[in-house]
């Protein structure tokens, strides 16, 4: 390439399941080609299912208004912002300003690069969860900050180890990447657990950034990090409609946090676009209006797809928690050195790689979300029962025939 790009993207790669599908594309036509079931992709957590009716009624009505394709409110309009601070208000018992403390986002995964940019230096040290999501590391490193992981393991329920982070050097430490119930875990959040991290935070004068999407997928409370004491001084939460409301591909989430620091993202994100368009603000003002029956719902649907998945795992021996909360469930793999695999490769990576050829399935391999990942692999729970009951009956011809 005769323009060389630049060194922020060094650090960084495509991401993996953009990668991977390359892969499953070639998967898929050769199983076409023999005549064979179609792939099944337990891979990334894209909800399935329809958005709250209203919400799409409104969407249309909206759209058809002749005032509603215009530059919108960098700040988003007050009626979405409001619409927010009820949700918080209704389900998570926190107060939030809508008039300074609530940010509007393309979904939250935006609000990762913008927080970074607004607070990260070059230098500056992220503490970044292992096994976490990939984005945080990733953004760190376009921002030229230096990722410093701390550790998530089985033996600790997958929370963070406070005496392990107390040796940590913190003298540089930024920013600090909480995320439950977590992504790839579904280890859940407690108020004990968020009052720690904010007790941590405040000690070492780091910013905590709680993202938080999945905290109404399969737990019976949703709770947020401003539950805590002392949270408003040190803390950001991102949040989204994509997982609580099947959401994902209209791109609304939000920050919320103290106006003078919400200020600080606004000025990053004012220059990057002209806000968002007005039928989905109002789209989702709606789709933030429905009552615990939606959630009802949405969960009892989960509770059986969980339950789905887990006879999958049981069917390859891993190991998993079958009360865990989120959009996957994450197993153990509990012989890992009883895997054949190519060298260089992980044991998750390997048993995936295996089933995948093998019968079609696509399950995702644990290394992708830090090195304590690669003794496990993930489900998606993201596919209905019937889908996931074929999937089991692939395995378990393919166990058969071994």
């Amino acid at each position: 390439m005769r323009i060389q790009p630049a060194e922020r993207t060094k650090g960084v790669q495509e991401y993996y399941f953009s990668r991977k599908q390359k892969d499953l594309d070639a998967v898929s036509a050769e199983r076409a080609a023999k005549g064979l079931g179609p792939l099944v992709n337990l891979g990334i957590g894209a909800p399935d299912g329809m958005p709250p009716q209203a919400a799409i009624d409104t969407l249309k009505k909206v759209a058809q208004a002749t005032d509603s394709h215009k530059y919108q409110n960098y700040k988003g309009l007050p009626v979405l912002r409001q619409a927010f601070a009820d949700w918080y208000s209704r389900y998570y018992g926190v107060t939030l300003n809508p008039n300074g403390g609530i940010q509007p986002l393309v979904g939250s995964k935006e609000g990762i690069l913008l927080i970074s940019l607004a607070f990260v230096n070059p230098g500056d040290v992220v503490l970044v969860p292992d096994p976490g999501y990939p984005t945080y590391s990733s953004t760190v490193n376009l921002v030229g900050g230096q990722v410093q992981k701390y550790d998530l393991k089985e033996e600790n329920g997958f929370l963070p180890d406070f005496d392990e982070l107390e040796k940590m050097d913190l003298s540089r430490a930024k920013l600090m990447w909480v995320n439950y119930p977590n992504m790839p875990t579904g280890a859940k959040a407690t108020p004990e657990l968020y009052q720690r991290l904010v007790d941590f935070a405040l000690k070492h004068n780091i910013l905590l950034v709680n993202d938080n999407p999945y905290s109404f997928i399969l737990t019976e409370n949703p709770i947020s990090i401003f539950s805590a004491e002392g949270s408003w001084e040190c803390c950001l939460e991102l949040n989204s409609l994509s997982k609580a409301h099947n959401m994902s591909g209209w791109r609304v989430g939000m920050v919320a946090g103290d106006p003078v620091m919400v200020n600080e993202i606004l000025k990053v994100k004012s220059q990057m676009d002209s806000g968002m368009f007005k039928a989905m603000q109002i789209a989702a003002v709606e789709a933030l209006a429905q009552g615990p029956d939606w959630f009802e719902t949405l969960n009892a649907e989960y509770r059986r797809r969980r339950l789905a998945a887990g006879r999958i795992f049981d069917a390859l021996g891993v190991k998993y928690n079958p009360d865990s909360a989120g959009l996957f469930l994450w197993g153990r793999i509990p012989d890992p050195e009883s895997i054949e695999r190519p060298e260089g490769m992980t044991p998750g990576e390997a048993l995936s790689e295996k089933i995948l050829h093998a019968t079609g399935v696509f399950i995702t391999p644990g290394f992708v979300f830090g090195k304590n990942g690669v003794n496990y692999v993930r489900i998606s729970l993201c596919a209905p029962v019937p889908i996931l009951e074929d999937a089991l009956e692939r395995i378990e011809e393919f166990k058969r025939n071994q």
